[in-house]
């Protein structure tokens, strides 16, 4: 069978898949590095952990909306120009970041690596759809795949290690490093023309504006925020109703199971990046644990994941989506019991309990995509896709301010009560996950 996708042309496979995928794992290790980081910039620079929070969350945030638009760019710009632009703002940012002696320095500086990181993951797909046959795609994905995944295992490690003996301000020169890839890039990406075409920046620039505005809200209260929230998000739809191509296509939420997915796959986000947020503040305070001990504590979920991603596919294959999205919420549910029960009894707890969350995030997020590709038209699937992968990292960017506000609301609160009443909140959620999951995807399938 002919692939359509294919023919663009021809690119040297075994150099530039494995130097993408080790772009892939410097990317994912610079998200997770940080994570373990946290309480010593919290400490630092005398933050409450809402204002930390956002470390990770603008992060999130900005690093969705760059994922989705240098994927759109990539319509009628060329790969290599839209990646090496992408990768120098990233090394840059993570340069300049490394002098960061504010929490403002911080902060802009991990915006603007997430703006340039987001290029890396968001043409990966765009690359191995355009230009490697349909029979070695699954092994380029795979790879890639697998390099996330380490990156994920091994950020947390390495992120404390470094943290604790040379300081957290070297985080950023690890990221650094893709400075060194750009003429390898430059040697073996494809040459292409630009073509004609049209991106909603308008669109993206109003999302941007109305989710940064709904955290910024959530974390103060300010009623102009909110009037801020609620105009970015009217002139949206105002906007999309009247646009040919759309940031966001509206006729997309007129699918209820499509709109299920999109829930669950928020409120998973939520808990997973509210869990990676929490964790190492909890084993800071509560068990006066140092950043390397932290690493090692998350390590083993992490792996485990990175493990399990390899069989996941193939279990979805075999067994359909559903059975994996149950055994996924049902896995995160559990976790997050034994977290509210257990969790602040001793620091080998949160080792065991997060190899739960962790096999049950992959397994969700995972199946979530293969039902969303399966239940979508083939016309709007690319930016049924890109619009999943968005709200997803939204849903983690609001899972990590609401757990920084649920800390600073109980300040009053005995500290293993604090994260005891944390974990017991996104047990609830998930709950509200499953029903979701129940009545608006397994129910409907059936019936359908």
């Amino acid at each position: 069978m002919e692939d359509k996708n294919a023919g663009a042309g021809a690119i040297q496979e075994n150099r530039i898949i494995p130097l993408w995928s080790l772009t892939v794992w410097l990317v994912v290790m610079n998200t997770t590095m940080f994570n373990v980081a946290l309480p010593s910039v919290i400490k630092e620079f005398s933050l409450t952990p809402a204002t930390g929070s956002w470390i990770v969350s603008g992060y999130s945030i900005v690093f969705a909306l760059s994922t989705i638009t240098f994927s759109r760019l990539s319509d009628f710009i060329p790969i290599g120009r839209l990646l090496m632009t992408g990768l120098v703002i990233l090394g840059m940012s993570s340069a300049v970041g490394f002098f960061s002696d504010s929490f403002a320095f911080l902060l802009a500086s991990r915006v603007l690596q997430a703006m340039g990181a987001g290029a890396v993951p968001g043409l990966a797909m765009v690359l191995a759809t355009r230009y490697i046959p349909i029979s070695r795609r699954g092994k380029a994905m795979s790879l890639i795949s697998s390099a996330a995944s380490l990156g994920f295992g091994l950020g947390p490690v390495i992120g404390g290690a470094i943290t604790q003996y040379l300081g957290w301000n070297d985080l950023f020169l690890v990221t650094a490093l893709v400075l060194l890839l750009l003429p390898l890039f430059k040697k073996f990406l494809p040459a292409e023309q630009r073509k004609e075409g049209s991106f909603d920046f308008a669109g993206a620039l109003l999302t941007g504006v109305g989710v940064s505005a709904l955290l910024l809200f959530l974390s103060t209260f300010n009623l102009i925020l909110l009037a801020v929230t609620v105009a970015a998000f009217v002139m949206l739809i105002v906007l999309s109703k009247r646009k040919q191509d759309p940031f966001i296509k509206l006729e997309l939420f007129l699918n209820r199971r499509y709109r299920s997915i999109l829930l669950v796959g928020l409120m998973a986000f939520m808990t997973h990046f509210a869990f990676l947020f929490v964790m190492p503040v909890m084993l800071a305070k509560l068990f006066s644990q140092p950043p390397a001990s932290i690493g090692f504590i998350i390590f083993p979920g992490a792996m485990l994941s990175a493990l399990a991603a390899i069989y996941i596919g193939r279990f979805i294959d075999r067994f359909g989506s559903l059975p994996i999205m149950r055994f996924g919420l049902a896995a995160l549910l559990l976790s997050a019991v034994l977290f509210t029960i257990f969790g602040t009894k001793a620091p080998a707890m949160t080792a065991i309990f997060y190899m739960f969350t962790s096999l049950g995030f992959s397994s969700l997020t995972s199946s979530l995509a293969n039902e969303a590709s399966r239940i979508l038209d083939k016309d709007v699937v690319g930016s049924g896709m890109g619009l999943m992968q968005l709200v997803q990292f939204f849903g983690g960017a609001f899972g990590v301010a609401a757990a920084g506000l649920l800390i600073d609301w109980q300040k009053n609160v005995a500290l293993a009560d604090v994260f005891h009443n944390i974990f017991l909140f996104f047990a609830l959620l998930l709950i509200v996950a499953y029903a979701v999951y129940y009545f608006g995807i397994y129910k409907t399938r059936e019936k359908s």
